[in-house]
């Protein structure tokens, strides 16, 4: 579904080539039997005690997946979706809407996670050039929040209560991904039951944490990140939104 899929990925200054073939990209509505328990093996791979109702779950709120399979080995998969949204006081917007990604470890550390992203958004639709974007995603420790949390306009942001206008913003990407969210701290609240527990050393400071202070991980709590580029819309920062 894309038009190419050969990449050459940089990891700490070396090249790694992943030809075309390593690739594999699909709608999620039409994903087999065999392709579902791929992404679930990867998923046990990832976490520990993944949890498999939430990433079926996921397959019904994303529309494309994309898979890493070198040499017919299973790497990893990511979901991702990018649509066209109405978001309260804006109207229309382009919205790219990030999933789970489950790496092996054997391969981790090679760029695999942003280029399956990637593989999975285009597959959806690229925005238009020049088209201002709404980033979101679902995160489970600082290591994936950190991008998010370097954007200004990012929310939500350590000891930082998030405006009314974020708040509505926030509520109507997690209607998105079918999630409850507390909008004052971002939790994308569990349903009592864990997602899973990353299978990875997180190294993170104490300042990282605070923005999932409230986030309970056995309940299957979330935190929500959205984040605007190349710029935010006029006075979304404004304390008095």
């Amino acid at each position: 579904m894309t038009a190419d899929l050969e990449h050459t990925l940089h990891v700490r200054g070396r090249a790694a080539q992943w030809p075309a073939c390593d690739f594999r990209v699909m709608r999620t509505a039409e994903m087999t039997a065999a392709d579902r328990t791929l992404a679930h093996e990867l998923f046990d791979v990832a976490y520990d005690r993944a949890n498999h109702p939430y990433l079926d779950k996921s397959f019904g709120a994303l529309r494309y997946i994309a898979f890493a399979v070198p040499g017919g080995i299973a790497a990893g998969f990511a979901l991702n979706d990018q649509r066209e949204l109405p978001l309260p006081r804006l109207g229309v917007e382009w919205v790219s809407l990030g999933g789970i990604c489950c790496i092996a470890p054997e391969f981790r550390r090679r760029g695999l996670f942003g280029r399956l992203e990637s593989l999975a958004g285009a597959a959806a639709g690229v925005a238009p050039e020049q088209r201002r974007r709404l980033s979101c995603g679902r995160m489970a420790h600082p290591a994936s929040f950190r991008g998010a949390a370097a954007n200004p306009s990012g929310v939500p942001k350590p000891g930082v209560h998030p405006t009314r206008w974020q708040q509505e913003v926030g509520l109507a990407i997690a209607e998105v991904y079918g999630s409850t969210l507390d909008p004052t701290t971002f939790t994308v609240v569990g349903d009592g039951t864990p997602i899973g527990y990353p299978r990875m050393d997180v190294e993170a400071t104490a300042e990282e944490w605070r923005a999932f202070e409230h986030v309970d991980r056995d309940r299957g709590d979330a935190l929500l990140s959205i984040a605007w580029s190349p710029v935010a819309p006029d006075g979304w920062t404004a304390r008095r939104s």
